[in-house]
């Protein structure tokens, strides 16, 4: 098998390439094909701030009504109440998790977990909506 050779001799040309380069920060052990060039960083944060960007333009044409998940929710909140017949016969809480998706999604596009000071999900204003939700119809069911 000549992989089990071939892995000793590419660490050993990279370890050659860094040497002729003056390289002196790299620790062994370390996989070099983790480590991102400069322009491979600016490249990626280039395209990490356009889709943020983007991101930010895709409900500008839309009422507010429909694009605030309280304001959707409360609207459903009002259906039911009001005509309750109707709105279980709609199924609408198996449509709820398909008609919020596309608005969560775009809230949670900037969102890293492995940041050092990211939100939890749980403090998220998404969140705390449809848990609010969420109790509203456990009330009124039982």
């Amino acid at each position: 098998d000549n992989s089990s050779e071939f892995i000793p001799k590419c660490r050993t040309c990279r370890r050659q390439v860094r040497e002729q380069s003056g390289e002196g920060d790299h620790h062994e052990g370390l996989s070099s094909d983790e480590e991102l060039a400069p322009t491979e960083v600016d490249e990626f944060q280039k395209s990490r701030d356009n889709v943020l960007e983007d991101s930010r333009k895709i409900f500008e044409d839309v009422h507010a009504d429909f694009c605030d998940i309280r304001k959707i929710l409360l609207k459903f909140q009002e259906w039911k109440e009001k005509f309750p017949e109707s709105y279980c016969d709609a199924y609408i809480s198996f449509c709820l998790p398909k008609l919020l998706n596309p608005l969560i999604r775009v809230q949670l596009i900037s969102w890293n977990p492995l940041e050092q000071n990211f939100t939890e999900l749980e403090e998220m204003p998404w969140f705390r909506a449809i848990e609010e939700f969420s109790d509203a119809e456990n009330v009124s069911e039982s």
